[in-house]
């Protein structure tokens, strides 16, 4: 009788144990989703966005570090003319491009900036 006792709540407690040890797996996997996979998705969606919405005249900014305006867009290539040197055109990537400025945003920006400025003066 002893034995059968001994038995049973060794079977018991295996099953206890394996029960534990998937939750412990899915709690993992879910952090994983939650904090790494789920964010990485949601700015891959910015940035296909973001790049979907170009536009020759848009300013930009490279991964390089460099600014530039969009002067030709292809499929998955870009030209962008660097500073006033109109001989400086270099065609890149798209997925090089990280901050898209668009024009009617920076005359937007000036004419907050006007307004700020002329309610300070009065």
């Amino acid at each position: 009788m002893n034995s059968a006792l001994l038995l049973t709540n060794a079977a018991g407690s295996t099953s206890s144990v394996g029960g534990f040890t998937i939750i412990y797996l899915v709690i993992i996997v879910l952090f994983f989703y939650f904090f790494f996979i789920r964010p990485q998705r949601k700015e891959q969606k910015q940035k296909d966005a973001l790049l979907s919405a170009l536009e020759v005249g848009d300013s930009v900014l490279t991964s390089a570090g460099f600014y530039g305006v969009v002067i030709d867009i292809a499929d998955d290539t870009v030209i962008v003319e660097f500073g006033n040197n109109k001989n400086c055109r270099i065609p890149m990537q798209k997925n090089a491009i990280i901050q898209v400025e668009k024009p009617e945003d920076a005359a937007g920006e000036e004419a907050a900036e006007d307004k700020k400025d002329t309610k300070v003066k009065k």
